[in-house]
């Protein structure tokens, strides 16, 4: 996977990811890398609600949950009300680039 292909940026001390969102879906899951309007992103599921900050906070447990790391690691932090959001993950940028790659290449 390129540069341009990956749906994050590394950031300090940080990895940025795109997310595609869909709420209210029967099962929750990372589906892998999507094209989008503002580039790629992972696509993802949660069965909770776009309401109240459900959603957010269920794709923040979910890839907290897929890249194994603390959840308090997993912040939305662009697109709160959009399908289209930045998650920011704290933590040591190499190793999460890694995680990304593998759990991605797992996938395909």
């Amino acid at each position: 996977m390129t540069i341009a292909e990956q749906p994050w940026r590394a950031g300090k001390g940080c990895v940025i990811v795109r997310v595609r969102l869909t709420p209210k879906s029967s099962i929750e899951g990372v589906d892998g890398v999507i094209p989008s309007a503002e580039g790629q992103a992972l696509a993802t599921r949660v069965r909770a609600v776009p309401a109240e900050g459900e959603a957010n906070a269920a794709v923040e447990k979910l890839i907290a949950r897929w890249l194994d790391v603390p959840k308090s690691s997993v912040r939305v932090t662009a697109g709160g009300k959009s399908r289209i959001k930045s998650l920011t993950i704290s933590g040591e940028t190499d190793c999460l680039e890694r995680r990304l790659m593998a759990k991605l290449a797992g996938a395909s």
